[in-house]
């Protein structure tokens, strides 16, 4: 290994490799109880969609967080499976309206950035995800838009945020993400809407 090995791109890579398979585990037993009709009510229901919300945010992880993996490619199932089984537990609905697979590299950037729109969307709204050729186009919009100067302004100048807290450390990978993609990250905002292209 090199000094400049991503040891925390290979543990975020690992940690979902080796919860995945649990967790998925689990929702496949969670279904079989339900088919044989032993066990239903709420208390049921409340288990199988944090199952299912738990499996969702572990591969949206393993894409944000993971190894870019540039020649890698991630179908549209897939990405729309990620995105459907996030949706219960958000208020934010997500419309991914590119046809077919895509670089797992660029899709990192693309999920990063809905993790960024996220924490300036904590009323909800929409994002509409969409490619021009090469070029990604992002838009958020939401009524009630509370984005962070402290967090946005330096990303819409390539640039890493100072003093990221885990919660909010997308917006330390996305330009630095962009950056090495050979990229350049815009942003325009207005009271009610952030658009990223890269």
């Amino acid at each position: 290994m090199s000094h400049n090995t991503d040891f925390a791109a290979l543990v975020g890579s690992r940690i979902c490799h080796d919860l995945i398979s649990p967790v998925g585990a689990i929702g496949n037993g969670l279904e079989l109880i339900a088919l044989t009709g032993d066990a239903k009510g709420p208390e049921m229901e409340m288990i199988s969609d944090s199952v299912h919300n738990a499996n969702a945010r572990i591969r949206l992880f393993r894409v944000a967080f993971g190894q870019p993996g540039d020649a890698q490619m991630v179908g549209e199932a897939e990405i729309q499976s990620i995105i459907q089984g996030l949706a219960p537990s958000s208020r934010v609905s997500t419309y991914w309206e590119i046809e077919g697979a895509v670089t797992r590299s660029e899709l990192r950037l693309a999920f990063l950035t809905l993790m960024c729109f996220d924490t300036a969307m904590p009323f909800g709204g929409t994002v509409t995800v969409t490619k021009d050729g090469d070029k990604w186009l992002l838009l958020a919009e939401s009524e009630k838009l509370r984005a962070d100067d402290a967090l946005w302004d330096p990303i819409s100048k390539g640039e890493i945020p100072e003093h990221l807290v885990p919660a909010k450390v997308q917006f330390g990978l996305l330009p630095q993400g962009v950056t090495m993609l050979g990229r350049h990250l815009g942003l325009q905002r207005t009271e009610m809407s952030l658009e990223v292209t890269f």
